[in-house]
């Protein structure tokens, strides 16, 4: 694979660190780049840079868009570096990290918490991010499950095939539930085409430990993704146990899919687009590949949503 210098890091650096300051400027309350800057590094414990922002706009952007920008970023790069891991154990530029059923058991997960607890006035806003990632995890349960009964082993075809036939199911489950509570599909559908509502810091701490198991899992495999990409037998044959290396890149991978989409909502990742474009740019080096390349992106979503919850904090001060 073409070797990966500090050009491609220093730039990938440089995209995400301007995305996060563009997330941070845009809204209706005016805040210059530099005045964000400063905010920016006095997050950093024990860093005090003194600026010419209010109090009011300081809050602004602790409370209200630091949250959201940091959320995206993280989100981003669940999604790409699952993306990447998907990509490298499949042997497939366009698998994605839904390919097992995660978009759909999260989906189905989700509808039932909002029918079952209700959405007036919040009470099943906590629930359903837990319920949309026991819905993705068990999606991808029963894709490996089934996988195994094709001829008592786990390879790609199978386990493909699995996660398109669990995905049409869950998927159909999910419909019929939508169709016998009407009154709720304004809600469901609202998380469906993803968000990121979010007002503080709970979100972004409660995505971070998966997003940290599921790279360190997948960055100590990176390797043998390597080796795999010669083929299962040629990989057995160099030693590597296939089957084993495989299980753990995809539940790493699906642990990270399914944290973000727990928080973000089902929306339509291009994460997928990304790491196949930097596989095109680096070869098949996944420790290359897998970087957060997605954050700034949805960076820019996340802004779009806070626009009309900072108005509101405008107008009520």
């Amino acid at each position: 694979a073409p070797s990966v210098g500090w050009k491609w890091w220093f730039g990938a650096s440089a995209v995400l660190i301007a995305s996060v300051l563009v997330g941070a400027v845009i809204g209706p309350a005016s805040i210059g780049f530099l005045d964000a800057a400063k905010a920016l590094i006095s997050l950093v414990p024990g860093i005090d840079i003194a600026s010419d922002l209010t109090e009011l706009e300081l809050g602004i952007l602790e409370v209200v868009r630091f949250p959201r920008v940091f959320l995206a970023v993280l989100v981003g790069a669940a999604l790409s570096v699952s993306g990447a891991a998907y990509q490298g154990v499949f042997r497939n530029p366009l698998a994605d990290p839904y390919l097992l059923g995660v978009a759909a058991g999260a989906g189905l997960g989700a509808t039932l918490a909002i029918v079952t607890v209700g959405s007036g006035g919040g009470g099943a806003l906590p629930i359903i991010p837990a319920a949309a990632f026991a819905g993705a995890s068990v999606g991808v349960f029963l894709s490996y499950g089934l996988g195994r009964t094709v001829g008592g082993s786990r390879t790609v075809t199978s386990l493909i095939l699995a996660g398109v036939a669990v995905a049409a199911f869950l998927t159909a489950i999910q419909t019929f539930v939508q169709q016998r509570n009407a009154e709720t599909l304004r809600e469901v559908y609202d998380w469906i085409l993803g968000r990121l509502a979010t007002t503080g810091w709970d979100e972004f701490k409660l995505i971070l430990p998966y997003m940290l198991i599921s790279g360190i899992g997948i960055f100590l495999h990176r390797r043998a993704l390597d080796v795999m990409a010669v083929g299962d037998k040629e990989a057995s044959s160099l030693g590597l146990e296939v089957g084993r290396t495989r299980l753990i890149v995809v539940a790493s991978a699906t642990l990270g899919a399914a944290a973000a989409v727990a928080v973000a909502g089902l929306e339509k990742t291009d994460g997928a687009d990304l790491s196949g474009a930097g596989f095109l740019k680096v070869g098949r080096d996944l420790g290359a590949v897998a970087v957060p390349g997605r954050g700034g992106d949805d960076v820019v979503h996340g802004e779009l949503d806070l626009r009309h919850v900072e108005k509101e904090l405008l107008d009520l001060l």
